[in-house]
């Protein structure tokens, strides 16, 4: 068999697989809806209410089995070979025709369905869909095929209706069937994507093959790209030729542009120097990849804009807004900082921008929220071209999602408002905008977002309202410099955030400062490591003292330098304390020798237990560390090797008195496998160290574990509790994190230990998305049904 049928045969079972696992999954889909019939019908409601539920639990009781055999029965003829498609669109390209309202409905109703399946599944069609598209050799999957959740969703309710249950039933019980077909589908394309890597097709995903380069001539415009963060796709030769999206496969986008070579903008696909992004950037990306394909279809100028497409091979240097709209939104601008009603206190009328505090800011969103809508319509009217009136609607939607987002607080949603303008100014001169998951406009607001994200009043949330508040001013005082305004406030606001947490959040003060104890500690624990080993590579001493030194003394060193100073006595001692093991853990070959041992033994246990205990050990561990070095100790009286020479001594014990200025800096320090120490004997009252949990984390997971930003709530299961907690530190070479809870409590990881309570579940982002991605989202589902209100 030649390697193209093998890979058709390979996809034709594959599909078969596909299908296997969604009719497998259809009964206990069945069975979840009428439980949740069965649930309805007990619920207290109005008499309406009730009285509608029943005639749907009717319905359905009388026309689910029907709905079950004919959706079971499209499926097994869709496995059939040579099905065709099995939805055809509404419309087609030259036939334009009126269409009826149940249509439209039926439609989005679809669309909304897909939705939510690819909420859930997205990581798994991603890598499902490149992996067919290698076993295709085709750029994309075709629009209809079953793979495709829009298709299987126009499926699903073709056969809804077609069973006789309507719209009405399908409201009724749309959340169950949006939660159980995406878990169903979600299910089928990890067990597909299973099989797949069984039969060694493309076991690890690598999206670079699908990268098309641009040629030697565009390495400058590539380069200027790749260092903004945006990837350059060339394109050669067809207008309507796969470009990389954000998820890495091929997409086909019409732009409208001439069939010559073309340079494309595109969201980042997975990075080619990291395993993979983690699934929440890759969302992300997707979400940014849908508005760019919905938003094209409607105003192909805009996709043209944002992508860069443009003849020449060379990238697009994108213009400012128009004169008359740059203007607008001046004035726009203007109007929201003055408030042209300004709140009164005492009688008073308090002068000048938004309200204090102390004003009613709820009342405040409400006003903004209408003139946001005023604004919209003012600066669509001076903008001049399609495309800038998209990016006003667009900019608009996400703007007014974010002011309705309730776990942020009023006060701090007002502040956000006044962002409107200048993130406007820069879609419209950046588009961008619309293609980087990672803009520093983006960034901007969902870092100020992920860290207010549920505070109420905490001690220390003023100065970072505040600071929120210092940072949209200062955005708003450079209106025309674009994304280096953004740029430099985010990297203040991250400078701000360490201070925060150190010292001005009382719930995390304690924490932070106990974690950079334990760092301190730890690296110089590791330092101390490194350099014994070196000072002991060729003297025989024991192999249980040596573990000794490494695993136990190193860090009773580390302390005492930490609590005393380098060059405290107490420091010498301990040190001395080192010298003398080693000479008493090397062979004696004479009675005088022995009998040294035997006299200078009782103070040196003594001294070892006192910097044991110092460390934090305890007494079980100290008797069995004693025991181990009394073994050790009783093997060099028998000891064959040579005697440590007393010169040789001497210089061992000259190291250690300086040991710190041999030490390397802690930035220098190489961190690895072999050197990471159990952290557990650091806990106090006020900082848990985690110890164990998760499982052995993939390169994905630790790439995903570097991702994690100081300020973020993630919901953490330890120790019997589930509970959100915000990341407060990182540690400076990255390598712990700490997480404190609104009360308090630390919790202290390694990043290893980090990544696989990730990979696990035991810890996980407490948003589903980013402020922005979230807004972009809401935006797709307006305009998924109205997207005439792009150019309205």
């Amino acid at each position: 068999m030649t390697d193209t049928a093998r890979s058709t045969a390979l996809a034709a079972h594959a599909r078969r697989v596909y299908l296997e696992a969604v009719l497998r999954g259809v009964p206990a889909l069945v069975h979840s809806l009428s439980e949740a019939a069965r649930q309805l019908l007990l619920m207290a409601a109005e008499y309406n209410v009730a009285q509608a539920r029943k005639e749907g639990v009717g319905a359905w009781i009388k026309l689910g089995p029907l709905w079950q055999a004919t959706l079971i029965q499209a499926l097994r003829q869709a496995a059939l070979p040579g099905a065709g498609d099995v939805h055809t669109a509404i419309t087609s390209p030259g036939r334009l025709t009126l269409v009826e309202d149940k249509i439209i409905e039926r439609e989005i109703t679809s669309s909304r369905l897909a939705l939510a399946i690819m909420d859930r599944a997205s990581w798994e069609f991603t890598d499902l869909r490149t992996r067919f598209n290698v076993l295709d050799q085709s750029d994309e999957l075709p629009p209809h095929d079953l793979l495709r959740a829009p298709a299987l969703a126009a499926m699903v309710l073709d056969t809804w209706h077609s069973s006789g249950l309507g719209p009405s039933e399908w409201s009724l019980f749309q959340a169950v069937l949006h939660e159980e077909f995406a878990h169903l589908v979600s299910e089928a394309y990890h067990e597909v994507n299973h099989w797949l890597v069984e039969r060694q097709v493309m076991p690890e995903v690598d999206l670079r093959p699908f990268i098309r380069r641009s040629p030697e001539a565009r390495q400058g415009a590539l380069l200027a790209a790749l260092a903004s963060g945006v990837v350059v796709v060339g394109n050669t030769g067809n207008s309507s030729s796969g470009v990389v999206t954000s998820t890495g496969s091929p997409t086909n986008l019409d732009t409208g542009s001439s069939a010559g070579e073309q340079t494309r903008y595109m969201a980042r696909p997975v990075a080619t120097d990291q395993a993979a992004l983690s699934p929440y950037s890759a969302q992300a990306a997707e979400v940014l990849a849908q508005l760019q394909r919905i938003v094209g279809r409607q105003v192909p100028a805009f996709a043209a804009t944002v992508m860069g497409g443009g003849d020449g091979g060379t990238a697009v240097q994108h213009a400012p807004p128009s004169a008359r709209l740059n203007a607008a939104i001046n004035r726009a601008q203007d109007a929201l900082v003055r408030r042209p009603e300004p709140p009164k206190r005492g009688g008073k009328t308090v002068a000048g921008g938004l309200p204090p505090a102390e004003a009613p800011a709820p009342q405040v969103l409400d006003e903004l929220k209408v003139r946001n809508q005023a604004f919209k319509q003012v600066l669509k009217q001076a903008a001049d071209s399609p495309a800038e009136r998209a990016t006003i609607e667009i900019v608009a939607m996400m703007f007014q999602s974010i002011l309705t987002e309730e776990r942020i607080p009023a006060a701090v949603r007002v502040w956000f408002a006044r962002l409107q303008m200048p993130v406007l100014r820069v879609a419209v001169g950046e588009p961008e905008f619309f293609a980087e998951a990672d803009h520093p406009a983006r960034r901007l607001i969902d870092r100020m977002g992920a860290c207010v994200m549920g505070f109420s009043g905490a001690s220390g949330s003023e100065s970072l309202e505040r600071e929120i508040k210092r940072i949209v001013q200062v955005v708003e005082a450079y209106p025309d410099t674009g994304r280096r305004v953004f740029q430099t406030v985010l990297t203040e606001f991250e400078k701000f955030l360490e201070q925060y947490f150190e010292k001005e959040n009382q719930a995390s003060a304690k924490g932070v400062s106990l974690a950079q104890q334990v760092e301190q500690r730890e690296t110089m624990a590791i330092q101390y490591t490194i350099e014994l080993r070196k000072m002991l590579n060729e003297v025989p001493v024991q192999d249980g003292v040596r573990q000794f030194l490494f695993q136990v003394w190193a860090d009773v060193l580390a302390v005492t330098a930490v609590r005393s100073g380098a060059q405290a006595e107490v420091t010498r001692q301990m040190k001395r304390a080192a010298a003398d093991l080693i000479w008493s853990a090397s062979a004696k070959v004479s009675r005088e020798e022995r009998a040294e041992v035997i006299r200078r033994l009782p103070p040196l246990l003594k001294t070892l237990r006192d910097g044991m205990g110092h460390a934090g050990l305890q007494a079980e561990k100290q008797d069995d560390h004693i025991r181990s070095l009394n073994n050790s100790l009783a093997a060099a009286f028998t000891a064959k090797a040579a005697a440590i020479p007393r010169e040789r001594l001497d210089d061992l014990m000259d190291q250690l008195e300086t040991l710190e200025a041999m030490l390397p800096e802690a930035e220098g320090v190489e961190i690895n496998d072999t050197l990471m120490r159990d952290l557990s004997g650091h806990e106090t009252e006020g900082l848990e160290v985690v110890a164990e949990g998760g499982s052995a984390p993939t390169p994905a997971m630790l790439a995903w574990a570097k991702e994690l930003q100081v300020g973020g709530w993630y919901m953490l299961d330890y120790r019997g509790r589930n509970e959100a907690v915000q990341l407060a530190w990182r540690g400076n070479r990255r390598n712990m994190v700490l997480f404190v809870s609104p009360n308090g409590r630390g919790v202290l990881f390694q990043q290893a230990r980090l990544a696989a309570f990730l990979q696990a579940g035991l810890l996980l982002p407490a948003q589903d998305e980013a402020l922005t991605v979230k807004a972009t989202r809401n935006a797709l589902a307006k305009l998924d049904v109205d997207p005439s209100r792009l150019l309205n």
